[in-house]
């Protein structure tokens, strides 16, 4: 499937030049609409299994992980 990277949010776990977790904003598609996208890539840049959320989604996330602790 194609994507379009639209902004670089971060790595929240892993290495720059091994497998890490980033957070970006994504459209994924032809017209694919921008999502919130956390998901694990692996070395050579290929994207693997993640986790999409649009507006709704952020919404509810944010909610729910505010008083949230580890």
């Amino acid at each position: 499937m194609e994507y379009k990277i639209i902004k670089k949010l971060g790595i929240l776990e892993g290495e720059p030049e091994g497998y890490r977790i980033e957070m970006n904003i994504i459209c994924w598609g032809e017209d694919g609409a921008p999502k919130l996208d956390i998901r694990k890539w692996q070395p050579n840049g290929r994207p693997s299994r993640g986790l999409c959320l649009g507006e709704e989604g952020l919404k509810a996330l944010k909610d729910r992980i505010k008083d949230v602790t580890l």
